[in-house]
C-alpha cells in the first residue's frame, strides 16, 4: 500500500508534518512497516482541500485532527 502525504508550503501550514508523524507512529504501533510504503510529494494540486493525501492513487483530505480516524478506516482495513 502506497500512502503519500503532500509537503508543500500550503499544506506543510495547514499540518501535513504532524499528520505525517502521527501516520509513522501509527504503522509501527501496528507493525505495517512492511505493508505500508509512507512518502511524501510536492504540491497534488488541491492546496484548498487541506492537507493532501492519497493511499493507492485515491485522493483524500486530512488535518491533524482526523488523521487516527483515517488511519483506522482507510489503512488499517486495507492493510
Amino acid at each position: 500500500m502506497k500512502v503519500t502525504v503532500c509537503i508543500g508550503s500550503s499544506c506543510h501550514l495547514k499540518g501535513s508534518r504532524q499528520i505525517v508523524e502521527e501516520l509513522q507512529y501509527l504503522i509501527a504501533k501496528n507493525n505495517l512497516q512492511d505493508k505500508v510504503d509512507l512518502g511524501g510529494t510536492f504540491c497534488m494540486g488541491r492546496c484548498q482541500e487541506g492537507v493532501c493525501v492519497t493511499v493507492d492513487g485515491a485522493f483524500h483530505s486530512l488535518s491533524p485532527e482526523t488523521t487516527k480516524q483515517f488511519f483506522e478506516t482507510e489503512i488499517l482495513p486495507k492493510a
